[in-house]
C-alpha cells in the first residue's frame, strides 16, 4: 500500500512539475539577443499558464523596448559620426593646401564651429531625453499658462520657442522667437503676434488660461519649448500657431495646433519616435534633430500624463498634453 501510494504520488509530481520543467529550459535560452522567445503554455487556465502568460506579456514588452533601444543607439551614433567625419575632412582639405588664404581657413573654422554646435545640440537633447525618462525628482505647484506665457513672450522669457535638438540659425535665419506683448481680449490673457523679427513666420493666437498642475518646471518648460519650436518650424510661409492652455477633466492642458505640410495618417504616432521626420530620411526636416517630440512625450509621461496628437484636415498638426493637478 505504501509502495502504491509513493508511486501514485511520484507520478501526479511529475505531471505537475512537468510543464515547469519545460518552461524551465525555454527561460534558460532567452538571452537579450533571444527576446523573441516565448513560453505559449497551454492547457487549463491554472496557476502555472496565468504564470506563464504574465511572464510571456513581460517578454513583448523587454523585446519592444530592447528594439526601441538598439534602433535608438544605432541612430544616435550615425547622427553623431557624421558632423565629426565632416570635420575631420573640412580640416584636412584645409590643411592639405598650402595655399589657403586667411578667408579660405576662417570659412572652413565656421564651418567646424557650425558642425560643433550641431553635435552640442545632439548631446544635451540626448540627456535631456534620457533625463525625463527617469522622471522629476521632485513635483511642485506650477501654472502651463504662466510657463507658456513666458516661453511665448521671447527673450523675458524662461524658454526658446525652439527646443535644443534643433538647428542653430545661420546668419540670414529670422530669430524664432515670438516678438509679443501680452493683451487682454476679453476672454484670458491673448497673444496675437508673428514669429521671428519684424513679425517673420507664423502668426501665434493664443488664449492662456490657468493650468495648475505638479511636476518639475525645468521639465515643463522644455515640453512647452519643444512644442513651440515644432509648431514654428514645421510651418508653412503665412502659416499659423494656436496655443490654449486650461483645465478639462479635472487636468491641467496645454494644446499647440499649427498649420503645415499634410501629414498622413499612418505617420503621425511615427513621429514620437527619436529621429524621425516627416519627410523620408534622417537631413528631411533641415538641420533639426528630430528630438522634439520624443522629448515631449518622455517629459509627459514621467508626470504620469498624457500626449495625444492629431493630423489636422488641411495640414499641420494638433498637439494636445495634459498633466495632473
Amino acid at each position: 500500500m505504501a509502495l502504491a501510494s509513493t508511486a501514485l504520488g511520484w507520478y501526479v509530481a511529475g505531471r505537475v512539475l512537468r510543464p515547469l520543467a519545460r518552461m524551465t529550459a525555454t527561460v534558460r535560452h532567452i538571452t537579450a539577443d533571444r527576446l523573441d522567445r516565448r513560453l505559449s503554455a497551454t492547457g487549463p487556465d491554472d496557476e502555472l499558464k496565468e504564470l506563464a502568460d504574465t511572464f510571456d506579456a513581460l517578454l513583448d514588452r523587454l523585446e519592444s523596448a530592447f528594439t526601441a533601444q538598439r534602433a535608438f543607439v544605432a541612430n544616435a551614433s550615425h547622427e553623431l559620426r557624421t558632423p565629426l567625419t565632416l570635420q575631420r575632412a573640412m580640416a584636412e582639405v584645409a590643411l592639405a593646401d598650402p595655399d589657403a588664404g586667411a578667408a579660405a581657413l576662417r570659412t572652413v573654422v565656421e564651418r567646424l564651429l557650425a558642425a560643433g554646435k550641431h553635435q552640442e545640440r545632439l548631446i544635451e537633447a540626448l540627456l535631456t531625453l534620457a533625463r525625463s525618462r527617469q522622471g522629476p525628482e521632485r513635483r511642485r505647484p506650477l501654472d502651463l499658462a504662466e510657463i507658456t506665457r513666458q516661453a511665448l513672450d521671447g527673450p523675458g522669457g524662461t524658454a526658446d520657442p525652439r527646443p535644443d535638438a534643433e538647428a542653430e540659425p545661420r546668419a540670414t535665419d529670422p530669430d524664432p522667437r515670438v516678438e509679443a506683448a501680452l493683451r487682454d481680449a476679453g476672454h484670458g490673457p491673448r497673444v496675437e503676434a508673428g514669429l521671428g523679427d519684424a513679425g517673420h513666420g507664423p502668426r501665434v493666437e493664443a488664449d492662456l488660461r490657468a493650468a495648475p498642475a505638479a511636476g518639475d518646471r525645468a521639465l515643463v518648460e522644455r515640453l512647452v519649448a519643444n512644442l513651440l519650436g515644432n509648431a514654428a518650424r514645421h510651418n508653412v510661409p503665412g502659416g499659423w500657431i494656436r496655443v490654449t492652455t486650461g483645465v478639462e477633466a479635472g487636468r491641467a492642458v496645454l494644446r499647440v495646433s499649427n498649420s503645415g505640410p499634410v501629414i498622413p495618417p499612418d505617420r503621425v504616432d511615427t513621429l514620437l519616435q527619436p529621429f524621425q521626420r516627416l519627410e523620408t530620411g534622417r537631413r528631411a526636416m533641415g538641420d533639426g534633430l528630430g528630438l522634439g517630440l520624443s522629448i515631449v512625450a518622455a517629459i509627459a509621461e514621467a508626470h504620469h500624463g498624457t500626449l495625444h496628437l492629431s493630423a489636422l484636415p488641411d495640414g499641420g498638426l494638433e498637439v494636445t498634453v495634459t498633466l495632473p493637478r
